[in-house]
């Protein structure tokens, strides 16, 4: 190897060490298609890996829309025999043809791979995405008039589905990476998907290079991505410090002080807003400026709202945020079980036979003679953990019946701060 080309591959290897916070971590899952991209990945990180002592395992995710996938999902597990790695393919046949499908492959690829990662007693995975992907990704989102949180684009790490995940690569271009395949004379296989016009994703890689004359290419997006991040840095800092004053949570609820959010800046608003709804209804992603900004708009005029499955209502001086009963009124699932994602039931003694978790509705709130002591929404209320005997209450602890029984919020009940859309 030149000494050039040595150089190159030092750097790529010592960028992707600084993308992985210095150190490679004892465990580590890699997502692993049979691009460019990741084979490099692998191909990088297994070169490290020897060194750090770390125990590297790969997946493949066939999502069964190309007749092509199978083949290289094969190509994948032979590349990691090869180097003595164990290997996983994935397969995902779960498109029902409505909604966007891009989205829902995406969206399923996350959770197979957390799955598998999880089975595995891996803590963390890692992506091929490069800057060329994270370039591609603001101007996308540039497009959508996102805000601070959408420019940021991909982070280096986020926590999903419980696992953490890793994108060391992105401060790598794409070409840099299949010259690193090349010179260690590593297959790949090109997805012709990648070259097909009729994704936004494509049709924004073409356009990049007409913007490049202009001084809009790769570098200057990706500059752009983490100066937005230091930016939502800023921000999330001052949103947690005025949560800390403001924010308290009580059986389950978001509730907040009226006078301290509304004297708020506009953007810290709604980022409270937004984790507020996260906290509550467990959602991956939070939902668009527009319709929070009518919520908020909605409340500072005294009205109810609800929004992602949660209800929002100004009372006594406070903002209460809550699951909305609609939302899990036909929710019901046997005592010992996680509810709505988010409520355990622990009973006094014994489980009682046949016993549910479910919503505790109007008709079991009626049997609740002190509701009111607690002094929380009666909408609110509605919505909570009840256990449940045929149609016999046995305990709504949250609603102050038999406070024996306990219900306790999981605290894995996600909400990801870290990768929002468009917003």
């Amino acid at each position: 190897m030149t000494a050039p080309a040595a150089t190159a591959d030092a750097a790529l290897a010592k960028g992707l060490l600084a993308g992985l916070g210095g150190a490679l971590p004892p465990r580590l899952g890699v997502a692993v298609s049979g691009g460019g991209d990741s084979m490099a990945l692998l191909s990088l990180l297994h070169g490290l890996s020897a060194a750090a002592g770390t125990d590297l395992e790969t997946v493949t995710v066939d999502h069964g829309l190309r007749p092509e996938a199978a083949g290289e999902a094969a190509f994948v597990a032979r590349r990691a025999s090869a180097l003595g790695l164990s290997h996983e393919t994935l397969r995902w046949r779960g498109w029902d043809g409505q909604g966007n499908l891009q989205n829902a492959a995406r969206e399923a690829r996350y959770r197979l791979m957390a799955d598998w990662a999880e089975r595995r007693g891996l803590p963390c995975v890692a992506l091929g995405h490069t800057a060329d992907d994270q370039a591609e990704t603001v101007l996308m989102r540039l497009a959508r008039r996102s805000g601070v949180d959408g420019l940021s684009a991909m982070v280096p790490r986020s926590n999903r589905h419980g696992i953490t995940w890793l994108r060391p690569l992105l401060f790598a271009r794409r070409e840099a990476l299949r010259g690193h395949l090349r010179r260690a004379a590593v297959e790949w296989v090109d997805d012709p998907s990648n070259d097909d016009p009729r994704f936004a994703r494509i049709q924004t890689r073409q356009s990049l290079a007409a913007l490049a004359p202009l001084g809009i290419d790769v570098e200057a997006l990706a500059e752009v991505a983490r100066n937005m991040a230091t930016a939502r840095e800023a921000l999330k800092s001052q949103t947690d410090r005025t949560a800390g004053d403001i924010l308290r949570m009580e059986a389950g609820a978001q509730v907040m002080q009226a006078e301290g959010f509304f004297a708020a800046p506009e953007e810290i608003r709604r980022r409270l807003m937004i984790h507020a709804l996260g906290q509550v209804n467990g959602g991956t992603y939070p939902p668009r400026r527009g319709p929070v900004a009518a919520l908020i708009a909605g409340l500072a005029e005294g009205q109810a709202a609800t929004l992602g499955g949660c209800q929002a209502l100004l009372r006594r001086g406070e903002i209460w945020v809550f699951r909305e009963y609609n939302a899990v009124r036909d929710l019901r699932v046997p005592a010992d079980q996680l509810w709505d994602r988010r409520w355990r039931a622990t009973p006094p003694e014994g489980l009682p036979q046949g016993a549910e978790l479910r919503a505790l509705g109007a008709e079991g709130l009626a049997q609740c003679p002190d509701w009111r002591r607690l002094g929380r929404p009666r909408a609110m209320l509605l919505s909570t953990p009840a256990i449940w005997q045929g149609a016999r209450l046995l305990a709504a602890p949250l609603a102050g019946l038999d406070e024996k029984w306990h219900v306790q919020r999981e605290s894995g009940a996600e909400c990801n701060e870290t990768a929002p859309l468009s917003h």
